[in-house]
């Protein structure tokens, strides 16, 4: 007898899939059933069992409390939503959901602190089609699940420097960059978030095209990531970390102080909502 063909790495959606439906046949509970009790819709909740879409991280603690399952399809989400991004950014997405410590430096809103309709309008570009809407759904709730670590125990530790040209170029819909900009300003308050605005006023600078990103993990081990034009560069050299670390200490200095970027935020606050 010949040997069984390697049928290759099964998904982490096709696992969270099929763990859903395993836990449904377990509770004796039809789709109908289902979706009933917990409000979903039942074609919804079959393309979840069937690993053909992702839903958000609320869907999965909502179905965990249903089943009284801990954080198990919690869990479970997490590695699957590494399946709606391309492959060069998954193992950063890995490192990013454990580290302890972040820095990021963004010439735009960073996704850690995006709202839902404002990730939906950035991601949505010019796809229309039903087929784009899914694939734009996905990545909303795949980036939302993301900021699922900021309110993990224990939470990391987080700096997040932002260009002020972020900032002036608002979303299309008056009400989302509202809601966006409050959203800045809670999460300048928050004790595991430091928040700070690069101002136009200093000048060209070295990171203008692109973002950058430290990680420390748990034992002390660092990478740095650089994005910019559509393409990513995760660094793992110590020498390469020790570059990007004195390259964004250098933007946190020129950087406006935490309480006056708090401030420069409600000013703008009170700019669009007058």
């Amino acid at each position: 007898m010949g040997e069984q063909a390697d049928a290759g790495p099964v998904s982490g959606r096709a696992v969270l899939g099929q763990t859903l439906k395993v836990l449904r046949d377990k509770a004796g509970k039809s789709l109908g059933q289902l979706a009933a009790e917990t409000g979903y819709d039942k074609s919804y909740l079959s393309r979840l069992e069937s690993g053909e879409r992702l839903s958000k991280v609320t869907v999965m603690e909502d179905l965990d409390g249903y089943y009284g399952t801990g954080d198990l399809l919690v869990s479970h989400w997490r590695v699957a939503r590494l399946d709606a991004f391309k492959d060069q950014y998954r193992e950063y997405m890995g490192l990013e959901a454990t580290a302890r410590v972040i820095r990021v430096f963004s010439p735009s809103i960073p996704g850690l602190l995006q709202t839902e309709d404002f990730a939906r309008e950035v991601l949505s570009g010019a796809l229309t089609t039903a087929d784009g809407d899914e694939s734009v759904e996905e990545q909303v709730a795949a980036r939302l699940g993301r900021q699922y670590l900021l309110r993990q125990k224990p939470q990391p530790e987080v700096r997040v420097i932002v260009d002020e040209f972020a900032f002036r170029r608002p979303a299309a819909q008056g009400e989302t960059w509202q809601d966006q900009l409050r959203h800045l300003e809670a999460a300048a308050l928050w004790s595991n978030v430091t928040l700070q605005v690069l101002p136009f006023s200093v000048g060209a600078h070295h990171h203008m095209s692109g973002s950058l990103t430290l990680l420390w993990q748990r034992d002390g081990s660092a990478v740095a990531y650089t994005e910019g034009n559509s393409k990513g560069w995760l660094f793992e050299d110590p020498d390469d970390i020790l570059r990007e670390r004195l390259s964004y200490d250098r933007l946190r200095d020129l950087a406006l102080s935490p309480p006056d970027s708090l401030a420069f935020i409600r000013g703008l606050l009170e700019e669009h909502g007058s």
